[in-house]
């Protein structure tokens, strides 16, 4: 597939994120204005709430754009985000008639402030990049351990915390918690001292479930795709995980990128999950290709320092698709909601730099990352801003999810100290 033309001139260039190609789903906010719908074309957002006040989109069952969220179109169903995506490439696309009614409804993105994109419902993370399992199972428990029996046959998870899930440009607060140091008799409670990034891809429902799905519907549900960093406290999950596994070391924060890439706009750049190095059972099989080739990238920008890309790779690295992360949820007939998200977890390659957390580029500690300033980095350290980038790479277009930033803000006072 090729570029698709708009009358909106910065959406036919190769370099932005936001091509009629793209057309991804936001919520932004102007000076004096509540947050409402709108869609990224080039260096603009089209204020969708208004195209559908005035009458320019229709939708079945609607209005569904005046809210400030877009779970109510994730809740109309798979027909109306087509007929939406349909409606928005017509009025956009080069040679529109309603050009000069939409003009007056684009707004510069360099002067909004973008939401939250939806209201998460539940969220889930999952564990399910081999080459991220094999790294942290190998520093902790040795090559010939490093997977756990299980990790080659099912889709790890946990269920984390939707009131941590932030957008991307909120400030995150180094915690406390409980640390215990290896030779130690017994834990401190102290701000953590190995906060971590984890580079992933986030999966959104549209369709909710009531029961088991197959992987192919499982598919169906799926409204689209958002950046994502689960920030991790690597030294309070070290005490608490066992038995039961990450709790409060990833309930600091959970940063989205703010637009929702839907998976029509992913739909070219379909790839296949890799050869499996043990049989699935039969219903986790793939009717189909189920990853995308996405480019992900991370940078560190220390407080006052430049932007230096310290790791990248793909979306091709994850071992289970989200289809089957969705897939396996379910098989407890737990049902899913619309606006439950779900992580991928930590994607990394099989080279050091494509690595997509702190924990393996610097090996647990031991080999310290060094920045273009000098400075070198085992974890984070307070004012460093850490930004994904991800986009997939058409003939002369791309398809873009914008940034997703955080800055690590420093521990404040004991929170329990009288």
């Amino acid at each position: 597939m090729t570029l698709k033309k708009s009358w909106v001139e910065s959406a036919n260039s190769a370099e932005t994120d936001f091509p009629l190609n793209n057309l991804p789903y936001g919520v932004f906010a102007t000076e004096g204005t509540a947050p409402r719908c709108g869609v990224a074309i080039g260096d603009m957002v089209l204020d969708a709430a208004a195209a559908e006040a005035a009458g320019l989109i229709a939708l079945e069952g609607g209005p569904l754009l005046q809210s400030g969220a877009w779970n109510p179109v994730m809740g109309a169903g798979a027909a109306v985000w087509k007929d939406l995506r349909r409606q928005l490439v017509t009025l956009l696309s080069e040679g529109a008639a309603e050009a000069e009614a939409l003009r007056p409804m684009l707004v510069p993105l360099a002067g909004a402030t973008l939401c939250m994109p939806f209201a998460v419902t539940e969220y889930t993370d999952f564990y399910a990049s081999k080459n991220h399992a094999f790294n942290v199972g190998t520093m902790f428990r040795g090559p010939e351990n490093a997977l756990p029996p299980n990790w080659l046959s099912i889709p790890i998870g946990y269920n984390g915390r939707a009131s941590s899930v932030v957008v991307s440009g909120s400030d995150v607060r180094r915690p406390w918690g409980q640390l215990k140091a290896p030779d130690a008799e017994l834990p401190i409670f102290a701000p953590c001292k190995r906060f971590d990034l984890e580079l992933e891809m986030g999966a959104i429902v549209g369709t909710p479930s009531s029961g088991p799905v197959s992987v192919a519907e499982a598919d169906d549900m799926i409204f689209g795709y958002v950046l994502l960093n689960d920030w991790s406290a690597r030294d309070i999950q070290a005490w608490e995980y066992q038995p039961l596994g990450p709790f409060q070391a990833k309930a600091t924060a959970t940063t989205i990128s703010p637009w929702i890439v839907t998976k029509a706009a992913l739909e070219p750049f379909r790839a296949p999950t890799p050869p499996r190095e043990r049989e699935l059972l039969p219903y986790l099989a793939e009717p189909g290709p189920m990853l995308y080739d996405i480019d992900l990238s991370v940078t560190l920008t220390p407080a006052g320092g430049v932007e230096n890309t310290i790791s990248r790779t793909n979306y091709t690295n994850m071992y289970y698709s989200a289809a089957q992360q969705l897939c396996h949820h379910t098989t407890s007939g737990c049902s899913m909601r619309v606006g439950d998200l779900l992580g991928s977890g930590t994607i990394s390659g099989t080279e050091k730099d494509t690595r997509g957390s702190l924990l393996e580029l610097s090996w647990g500690g031991k080999e310290p990352i060094t920045l273009d300033s000098g400075e070198t980095r085992s974890f984070l350290e307070d004012g460093d801003t850490l930004t994904l980038y991800g986009a997939a790479q058409g003939d002369g277009y791309r398809v873009g999810f914008g940034a997703c930033a955080g800055t690590l803000l420093p521990a404040l006072d004991d929170p329990f100290a009288r």
